[in-house]
């Protein structure tokens, strides 16, 4: 879409583009147009990467050097041995080692194709979010796939434009167009400019848009389709575990030469010794070949090209997982990371509670209700005159982020936050019928709520010619905003000291009964300028306001999982001090050694101070959004911890981006939220953050069982090879032998331990600190004690197995070389359950 106002007036403007597109600014498109809408403009979809074949990793695996090279070795094996031993006898060893080839080719393609499958469904997963829009006279959520040109689209503070658009109405809007222009500064959009493109997003304020074009015709969507798709970054544990396994490597290149070396010394010196050195036959070469290939398969079992898979699918195992546990995994690393976490800075509100308010009591007119049932009601409506009445529900309605809609069944709906929605709740049960009076009202100036100034505010057209602004917000930043009280007649009267402090001590009383407090106030206005903005001071009190917000259940009892675990729990709240408290301690966060403070309370501790004070933080009340990135990079810094951290709204992005894990809601988040998020919390719940956190830990402890097994597995089979060829010449173990305990190795060993689910104990052992040592020595006891216990039984085998075991005639050393290989591989049986 190209920002010519000239064209934009040339085609009449908003309203002359909404006839020629067939659109209706107040009522929408109907339902019925939007399969034509489709066809004709095109869905809200970019274009994607089609899908790897199977194939295409048959192909990738085809490429490993090590392989390429044991084909050559078998095609030379093929030749030598149909010019010895003829047919069919001469084919038995090279096509060994083909068919083996092909294994472990099909084997690798299978699993990176299962995971590339697996990594598509979550990515579709990620796609699925929900955008406010008028259709048929009725606001509703819609997937945003499901946008078509004419909708009328609404927005608000956190969101990410879907698509590209016209400014119709709104208040304050403050757009980030950086991602599409690279410029920093916020754009501001009205009716003069009102052009707004998709992938841009939006800092302050509210509107609706009219779309105008969808998916690959808007501007995002035309640059999208130049980037390519460079697939799924690596983790930090696969990044380490690529150096261990780059570090075996050189070790089993090492051996594999050396074992060559010794073969091929010990060969030559028989052969001077016995025929002489210039004596060469087709069986002569063969043995080469085969000591060569046997080298080269030493190198292919060495290097632990499973653990990367084994990362893989227990990322891959564990995501999958959490998803039907209600968390979307974004970034890879975050899985693994979480396993580490020994600190969560938690939301209150929707993550500790269920988000589900209700106005539970009241204070107006000096007096103090409880409102939590029908009766209750009743009583207040008789104890406040009309007049008080009248301009408290007029507060209500007008002064709201959200609206009443009618569902479909004729039921009244309320689109909004759990907070708006109690208010309005609350409203409607006091006098329903004036909403739609009130809510026609023609609103001058809005200024929404965000975290910073925690207050919402409105100016309004009286019907009978005046203006009156309301404000509602954070108790304590209304009250102060006050300087007179509405009386039990409906009089304005002055806001005394002493009232203003009873009138706090009502606001600790509803805080300690763990009630969220807020409070709503007015100020009639005789005129304002177009550039003044809506008064902050000089208020009427009109009533405070107590809302329920009841703990979630089995909230208390995954914080005590969590202590257990050695993972502090920090709630990070923008709620009155007294409020946190007592949730605090519902939940068991706030302990008896611990303590509460306020955010702005950060900012006055110097470094040592601050250093003392940290530990001991377990409640941040009164938290704006930069007193929580303070928080989590004191914690990160001063004391090395592994902080996750939850957020929602668009200011918390600089604390989920700093955090290791940022956590972001999946119902009250915003966009912005959650594209800075590594995690997204379908539920809200912070038992899914816990859970998170389990799945994080099996997956560390699965890849640690992984590598203890390959380890193991890497050492003997070096060992054995390279003893028995300086000692006795041969090599025990044929390369098609290795080839298949390598196939096995990386594969089936890896699904066993790589996808083994979590269990309790896993959080009662402290978390796994930074720069801890991923092998501990707890592995390398079992690494060495299964070893040497592998050593002794194939050795035995190797060098008195037929002395032992009385094993004679022509067939002796197949049939000892036999035993060696099945020993070998039930000893890896026996590997595997011991990592377990």
């Amino acid at each position: 879409m190209h920002e010519d106002p000239t064209i934009f007036k040339t085609h009449g403007g908003i309203n002359g583009i909404s006839r020629k597109i067939k659109t209706s600014l107040e009522d929408g498109i109907s339902e019925t147009e939007i399969e034509t809408r489709q066809k004709l403009y095109g869905t809200n979809k970019h274009a994607e990467k089609p899908p790897r074949s199977f194939w295409m990793f048959v192909w990738d695996a085809l490429h490993d050097l090590t392989l390429i090279i044991l084909m050559v070795c078998a095609v030379v094996s093929l030749v030598v041995g149909l010019a010895t031993k003829g047919w069919p006898k001469g084919i038995y060893d090279g096509l060994g080692i083909i068919f083996s080839i092909l294994l472990v080719v099909l084997v690798t393609a299978s699993s990176d194709y299962k995971q590339s499958r697996k990594f598509m469904e979550l990515d579709r997963e990620k796609q699925k979010i929900y955008v406010r829009v008028t259709r048929d006279s009725k606001t509703k959520k819609v997937l945003v796939h499901d946008l078509v040109v004419g909708d009328i689209l609404h927005l608000s503070i956190g969101d990410v434009v879907p698509a590209d658009g016209l400014f119709v109405s709104g208040y304050s809007l403050m757009i980030d167009e950086s991602s599409l222009s690279g410029e920093s500064e916020p754009v501001h959009v009205s009716e003069e400019k009102p052009f707004l493109h998709a992938g841009s997003k939006v800092l302050d304020g509210t509107a609706k848009m009219l779309v105008t074009a969808v998916g690959m015709r808007t501007e995002w969507g035309k640059i999208m389709d130049t980037l390519n798709d460079d697939g799924v970054d690596e983790t930090p544990l696969q990044v380490k575990l690529n150096g261990v396994a780059t570090i075996i490597g050189q070790i089993g290149l090492v051996f594999a030469i050396l074992t060559f070396l010794v073969l091929l010394v010990r060969f030559l010196v028989d052969k001077v010794m016995h025929v002489g050195l210039l004596n060469w036959s087709a069986n002569d070469a063969l043995t080469i070949v085969n000591y060569f290939a046997i080298a080269v398969t030493i190198v292919v079992v060495a290097v632990p090209e499973g653990l990367p898979l084994a990362v893989t699918l227990s990322l891959a195992f564990a995501m999958k997982k959490l998803m039907s546990d209600k968390a979307l995994v974004r970034h890879l690393a975050a899985c693994e990371t979480m396993g580490s976490a020994s600190c969560i800075c938690t939301d209150k509100t929707g993550t500790l509670t269920t988000n589900h308010m209700i106005v539970d009591k009241v204070w107006i007119s000096d007096v103090s209700k409880s409102v939590s049932c029908d009766t209750n009601i009743n009583k207040l409506k008789a104890a406040i005159s009309e007049s008080v009445m009248e301009i408290l529900i007029q507060g209500i309605f007008v002064n709201t982020g959200s609206e009443v809609v009618k569902g479909d069944d004729g039921k009244r709906n309320i689109l909004g936050t759990p907070t708006e929605a109690a208010l309005l709740e609350f409203g409607l049960s006091l006098q329903g019928d004036l909403y739609d009076k009130y809510n026609k009202l023609t609103r001058l100036r809005v200024e929404p709520f965000n975290s910073v100034k925690k207050k919402m505010s409105v100016l309004i057209q009286l019907p009978n010619g005046g203006l009156r602004s309301f404000c509602k917000g954070a108790s304590e930043i209304i009250l102060e905003q006050c300087g007179t009280v509405l009386n039990s007649e409906g009089n304005i009267t002055p806001l005394s000291e002493m009232q203003k402090q009873n009138i706090l001590n009502i606001i600790n009383s509803f805080a300690s009964e763990a009630l969220r407090t807020l409070c709503i106030a007015f100020k009639d206005v005789n005129e304002i300028s177009d550039d003044q903005t809506i008064p902050e001071d000089g208020y009427t009190l009109i009533a405070l306001f107590g809302i329920k917000d009841p703990v979630r259940p089995g909230v208390r009892d995954a914080v005590m999982t969590c202590m257990a675990a050695g993972i502090k729990v920090r709630m990070v709240t923008g709620d009155n001090i007294n409020t946190a408290k007592a949730i605090a301690k519902e939940c068991g966060i706030l302990t008896e050694d611990g303590i509460a403070i306020e955010g702005r309370e950060l900012h006055d501790k110097s470094t040592d101070e601050l250093k003392e004070l940290l530990p001991k933080i377990e409640v941040m009340a009164r938290s704006l959004p930069m007193d929580k990135y303070k928080l989590v990079t004191s914690l990160e810094s001063m004391y090395q911890e592994v902080v996750a951290v939850t957020g929602d709204g668009t200011n918390d992005a600089p604390a989920l981006r700093e955090s290791d894990i940022g956590l972001a809601m999946g119902i009250a988040g915003t966009e912005v939220a959650k594209e800075n998020a590594d995690v997204i919390i379908m539920d809200d719940n912070f038992s899914t953050i816990v859970n998170i956190a389990r799945w994080g830990r099996a997956v560390y402890l699965n890849i640690q069982k992984f590598v203890q097994f390959q380890l193991t597995v890497n050492i003997v089979a070096l060992i054995v090879n390279f003893v028995s060829a300086c000692i006795v010449g041969i090599a025990p173990l044929t390369a098609v032998q290795l080839l298949w305990v390598n196939m096995i190795m990386d594969t089936l060993g890896a699904l066993a331990l790589a996808t083994e689910p979590p269990n309790d104990e896993m959080m009662k052992r402290p978390p796994v600190r930074r720069g801890h040592s991923f092998i501990t020595r707890v592995m390398w006891r079992n690494i060495l004690g299964q070893g040497l216990y592998q050593l002794l039984v194939l050795g035995t085998l190797m060098f008195a197995g037929k002395r032992l075991l009385k094993i004679e005639g022509p067939y002796a050393d197949r049939t000892t070389n036999t035993l060696i290989f099945n020993s070998f591989v039930f000893c890896q049986v026996r590997a595997v359950q011991a990592s377990f």
